[in-house]
């Protein structure tokens, strides 16, 4: 797996951990495993970020429409997902699970469903300001995977940053600069995987 430069050394290639011991009990008793967990800042250049199979050009022909005004917009091997801003890093964390896992809904302001084919290799791609992951393995192989994406603090975020312009006015200052340096990693991302049987 190849992160992108200037992602933090605490986001280490054996980072995604296999999760024994952290599992959960659906209703019918089985216990499903978290296989892989990642956590990582990601840029939204113009307000999205996308996730998709690594050998997939995320630019060609066919592309999902960007997701304005959703949380997502998806074909059968990309998933793009929105922003409400593009001035302030994201957190991201990717959970690649056994089987599906409880929803999670409550502790989030958004949450989004869909399906995935993809060949065992994943990306996440940030336009021009390139790939936060590249050919991240995935324990599942290849094959159709049900999405879960979960979205906080998007319009929160907008609505701090804008509030800066009028506390500090200049966006080139020191202080400004610092209050948005604060605002990183406020506007946060859950997508979940899971290879369908």
């Amino acid at each position: 797996m190849q992160l992108a430069p200037g992602v933090p050394q605490h986001v280490h290639p054996a980072w995604p951990l296999s999760a024994e011991g952290e599992g959960e009990r659906t209703g019918g008793g089985t216990v499903n495993h978290r296989l892989l967990r990642l956590e990582i800042p990601v840029f939204p250049e113009r307000r999205m970020f996308r996730v998709h199979d690594a050998g997939v050009d995320p630019d060609a022909l066919g592309s999902p429409l960007p997701p304005v005004g959703t949380l997502v917009s998806m074909n059968r091997e990309q998933l793009w997902v929105g922003s409400l801003q593009e001035h302030i890093e994201v957190k991201l964390v990717l959970e690649e699970w056994e089987g599906a896992p409880t929803p999670c809904g409550d502790d989030w302001d958004e949450e989004a469903k869909g399906k995935l084919y993809l060949r065992g290799l994943l990306s996440i791609d940030m336009g021009s300001a390139g790939r936060a992951v590249s050919g991240l393995r995935l324990a599942g192989g290849v094959g159709d995977y049900s999405v879960r994406v979960y979205a906080r603090n998007r319009e929160q975020v907008v609505r701090l940053y804008h509030e800066l312009f009028d506390r500090y006015g200049d966006p080139l200052g020191d202080e400004f600069q610092r209050a948005k340096k604060d605002l990183e990693s406020l506007e946060q991302y859950l997508i979940q995987l899971w290879r369908e049987s």
